[in-house]
């Protein structure tokens, strides 16, 4: 199981609901950061490739919605200049904790603290789908510079898998990106040009515990009363226990890694 989270059916037409769901993070802000999963090297560095005039280009890279810094720590690793912004205390602790070399900000995808043409390329890992975007499309152009790239990535599950497809319809598996479709966003926007997409393999390292636990930092899961979160994540549990792969000791959770990427047009 994925996320900061890939959208649920019900959230654009309950908008108290959806407005609880994206501020449920900071509570679990810890087990977010223990368990969630990062971000294949190969997906991150497509993500980047419009900004880079060199394969070896350092880069001003802005995670926007950074979390508890799973993306920002990718971002590190390849050398980047890395800002962080994150609108939950919590979720930001967490980053700053982890990554004290980044500069951590408070601030949110629609008013973002940020000078205007500052960064080369904003990034953003599992909460795209909780931005306005009427109003945070035109203030990610701002602080972008003209040919930067603005890209979106998500960790999905592979449903391919019997077992994982299974545990999605207990546990309310979130809707598969390309059914959402930002793109239709980001398309009908003028700051931005030549939009593409890719799917990348992923593979997280679990145990019938772990993913448990992660299952229960999604919003989704967060939300529910505690008797019915109990019940559906013991139902989630018998499942693991019942699979032969997943019963004992440690096991690979398949994902699929989808990146959607765009390039800030010229003024």
């Amino acid at each position: 199981m994925t996320s900061h989270d890939t959208p649920q059916p019900e959230q654009p037409n309950d908008p108290d609901l959806r407005a609880r769901r994206a501020s449920s993070f900071g509570a679990v802000a810890a087990a977010y950061a223990e368990h969630r999963p990062d971000y294949p090297e190969a997906a991150v560095r497509w993500a980047l490739e419009p900004a880079l005039q060199t394969p070896d280009e350092v880069l001003d890279v802005l995670d926007l919605g950074a979390g508890t810094g799973k993306l920002t720590a990718s971002l590190v690793a390849l050398g980047h200049e890395v800002t962080a912004v994150e609108p939950d205390d919590g979720m930001r602790a967490e980053l700053v904790r982890a990554l004290p070399e980044v500069t951590a900000l408070a601030g949110s995808a629609e008013d973002i603290p940020l000078p205007d043409a500052s960064v080369d390329a904003v990034v953003v890992g599992q909460a795209f789908h909780w931005f306005d975007q009427e109003r945070a499309l035109p203030e990610i152009a701002r602080v972008l510079r003209p040919g930067g790239a603005l890209a979106a990535l998500w960790n999905t599950d592979d449903t391919r898998v019997g077992w994982i497809a299974e545990l999605g319809r207990i546990v309310g598996s979130p809707l598969p990106v390309v059914d959402w479709s930002p793109q239709r966003t980001i398309r009908a926007h003028p700051d931005y040009v030549l939009l593409e997409d890719a799917d990348f393999p992923h593979r997280q390292r679990r145990t019938a515990d772990s993913l448990i636990a992660t299952v229960a930092t999604h919003s989704h899961i967060l939300v529910l009363e505690p008797a019915e979160r109990a019940e559906l994540l013991a139902k989630a549990r018998e499942l693991l226990d019942a699979q032969p792969e997943t019963s004992a000791g440690g096991f690979d959770l398949r994902l699929v890694t989808r990146v959607v990427r765009c390039e800030r047009a010229a003024d």
